[in-house]
């Protein structure tokens, strides 16, 4: 499912922050602190027939490193891209912002990657600072007082936590598909821990109920993924900006 693959890259950069603690530290317990769990709302997908479209030219043309096919989906004028609360295009062309976003001339960036994983992504949301863009993926909806207030319980900021693409995702003993469930993921941000895995397709999570295990990384999505955005030009849908920091 495209959601399950949107942000796998943006995942893996929570899995390789948390593997930041070498191997030889990383004895984890197999119990920590509980937090109390706060909710949170899947984004709604946006029914248009042809933004669907534009989304599908816009994956096609990344895992095939087409720029050229990529320049005609990108808006030529007005494109932006908000990055640390201002604008990063500076009035260039379309295509050349998310190029240098994206790092899409690095022979080893994961630049084109993830556009792939952005454009897969059904979900998108209005922002107010953009009359007439979308962007996706669009961020789930949650209690902000009750999310701060957990930051604030548990000592850490929102880089430490990701919340599940669904409900019932399996915690596992140890960073591995054969190894015992000993939780299972509801609708909840879920808090990653340091040490990482020696498996790169997992990273190490404490759920709500205290309990230390591992799920695989295109479980969690982050709080504050970049953005991909659509406007409308001349009627038809365009990528129209960029929100975030691009390629790592």
């Amino acid at each position: 499912m495209p959601r399950h693959r949107r942000l796998r890259i943006a995942a893996a950069m929570i899995a390789a922050l948390a593997a930041a603690v070498p191997v030889a530290a990383q004895e984890p317990p197999t119990r920590g602190k509980p937090y109390r769990p706060v909710p949170i709302q899947q984004p709604a997908e946006i029914k248009d027939p042809d933004l669907t479209v534009l989304r599908a030219k816009v994956a096609e043309a990344a895992r095939n490193r087409d720029r050229a096919a990529l320049a005609k989906l990108a808006a030529d004028k007005g494109f932006f891209w908000d990055r640390d609360g201002a604008d990063a295009a500076r009035g260039r062309h379309g295509i050349d912002v998310l190029g240098a976003a994206l790092g899409l001339s690095n022979k080893n960036g994961v630049g084109w990657d993830m556009l792939a994983g952005l454009a897969d992504d059904p979900s998108a949301a209005p922002v107010h600072s953009r009359k007439g863009a979308v962007c996706g993926p669009a961020e789930p909806r949650f209690d902000a007082k009750a999310f701060a207030a957990l930051l604030k319980d548990t000592q850490t900021d929102a880089a430490a936590w990701g919340y599940p693409y669904a409900a019932g995702a399996d915690v596992r003993a140890t960073p591995q598909a054969s190894a015992p469930v000993i939780d299972k993921l509801g609708l909840t941000f879920v808090r990653v821990l340091p040490g990482g895995s020696v498996n790169p397709n997992y990273m190490r999570v404490l759920t709500p109920a205290g309990k230390v295990g591992f799920v695989t990384i295109d479980t969690l999505a982050p709080i504050g993924s970049d953005q991909l955005c659509y406007v409308k030009d001349g009627g038809a849908w365009k990528v129209g900006g960029y929100i975030g920091a691009g390629e790592p």
